[in-house]
């Protein structure tokens, strides 16, 4: 059976790169019939957090990338560490090493000066004068000194690496804490990882860990290095950015099976299609449809993949959410127009539903103001004019339907012998404090007969030239 992992470490959010780790993870074992496993990389005590480790969980929780097993934490495992640790060092598979931060110092700069590679010159590997458990250490792992090994990756095809460029790298520190490339081993082979898929900015470890898997007697596991993600700028995507953050894509109004129809288009294709529901990548996803080259993510694409999920969406689960944003910008989502309606109407215009939620205020709340160029250009002496002779028209009538609404809007304007946009602007403005909205016979309907005359006869007041020479207040 397919076992993979998703290990990340709680010392930052979940961002794009390891959202996109974590998707390329389940989609695989998905598709095999697999299981997914969660663990928790926390052994960085110093930047590990319970919140983070927190906000992890809620963003895989949001995108759906429920696990089949876990979370498990590595800081609930020290006792399994110890006992691999000791196992390696009775059968001569590790060492303890003394040499103090001076002397690597020392050891790195005679290498440079060989124009060689800096790296620990094993002076500790045949024992040491200073040896005893009491001074202080670290346990390096027994690399290989010669032969190669040979790595079948399964997105970037045959590896090989030579042992003698690889160093004794440290599996515990000083304070007897493991590091990475042995807890991961220890943890893979525990939790029966059979594919272990991650960025390709790991390559480096996987030779040291194949060859600790090989001092253990382990089976090893399948490895695939996936791409980078590039940023618009062509250079590595930050994690440290908040526009990476999970979250804050969640929070700006992105439909999880949007980023995730995103991320999986970074570094993965079936034929042209573009947009794909979470079963559709399911049943088509592949590693050996991962590209080798680095991916670039491009936000103006989110924003082109989330607007057609929003389409695809049903009005209910749209309307529930915008419930929730409407609430956040203190607005009664009962005191407007219908929410399926609108999330009609605003679905077709917008591109997240943080937009939804700031275009739909003006049809819960008066505006405060207008915007100044707007109201600049259409709420001039001929606006006004227009919208006075619209008035008494709007006032009579009671079918406040789109259809009558129009028909009425376009038999004024050929009235007053102007193009409709001339009587519809000003109109717009007046009554949403900005010239974009919806087409004004909508616009008109959502907002219904009493608030846009209401609004209509305050514009009227507020706007007219001739009440500020009066000084009216």
């Amino acid at each position: 059976m397919i076992r993979t992992r998703f290990a990340p470490s709680p010392t930052g959010p979940l961002h794009l790169g390891g959202a996109r780790t974590a998707l390329f993870s389940w989609l695989h074992a998905r598709h095999h019939g697999g299981r997914f496993i969660l663990r928790i990389e926390d052994t960085d005590r110093q930047r590990s957090t319970t919140a983070f480790e927190s906000t992890i969980l809620e963003a895989l929780q949001w995108l759906g990338l429920h696990a089949d097993e876990g979370p498990f934490r590595q800081s609930e495992r020290g006792e399994r560490y110890r006992e691999t640790m000791e196992r390696l060092l009775a059968e001569g598979h590790a060492y303890r090493c003394y040499c103090t931060p001076g002397e690597l110092e020392q050891m790195r700069a005679r290498a440079i000066q060989r124009d060689e590679k800096p790296r620990y010159d094993r002076s500790c590997r045949q024992g040491s004068a200073r040896a005893g458990n009491d001074r202080p250490h670290v346990l390096r792992f027994c690399n290989p000194l010669d032969g190669e090994l040979c790595i079948v990756d399964q997105v970037l095809g045959e590896l090989r690496y030579h042992n003698r460029e690889l160093d004794d790298f440290i599996i515990a520190r000083t304070d007897g804490s493991p590091t990475y490339n042995f807890t991961v081993v220890v943890d893979d082979m525990d939790m029966a990882v059979t594919d272990v898929i991650r960025g390709a900015d790991h390559m480096n470890n996987t030779p040291r860990q194949v060859n600790l898997y090989q001092a253990l007697g382990w089976e090893t596991p399948r490895y695939a290095h996936v791409p980078l993600i590039l940023g618009t700028d062509n250079a590595p995507l930050s994690k440290r950015r908040s526009d990476t953050d999970i979250l804050h894509h969640r929070d700006a109004g992105y439909l999880p099976e949007a980023l995730l129809n995103s991320l999986a288009r970074l570094g993965w294709s079936y034929g042209d299609q573009e947009l794909f529901t979470p079963e559709e990548l399911i049943r088509l996803f592949r590693l050996e449809r991962v590209q080798r080259s680095a991916a670039r993510f491009d936000p103006e694409k989110l924003r082109h993949i989330n607007r057609q999920h929003l389409k695809r969406s049903s009005s209910d689960k749209l309307s529930a959410d915008l419930v929730k944003r409407l609430r956040a910008l203190d607005l009664d989502p009962g005191a407007g127009p219908p929410l399926n309606r609108l999330v009609e109407v605003l679905r077709e215009r917008f591109c997240t539903l943080g937009e939804m939620a700031a275009a739909a205020e003006c049809y819960y709340r008066d505006p405060e103001h207008y915007e100044a160029a707007a109201a600049a250009r259409f709420l001039n002496n001929s606006g006004l004019e227009h919208l006075r002779a619209l008035q008494p028209r709007l006032t009579a009538l009671h079918d406040w339907q789109a259809p009558a609404l129009h028909e009425l809007l376009s038999a004024t304007a050929t009235e007053l012998r102007v193009g409709f946009g001339k009587l519809a602007q000003p109109l717009r403005v007046a009554l949403c404090g900005s010239a974009v909205s919806p087409p004004i016979d909508i616009t008109l309907s959502l907002l219904g007969r009493k608030s846009c005359l209401r609004r209509l006869q305050r514009a009227l007041q507020q706007c007219d030239p001739k009440r500020e020479e009066a000084g009216a207040p």
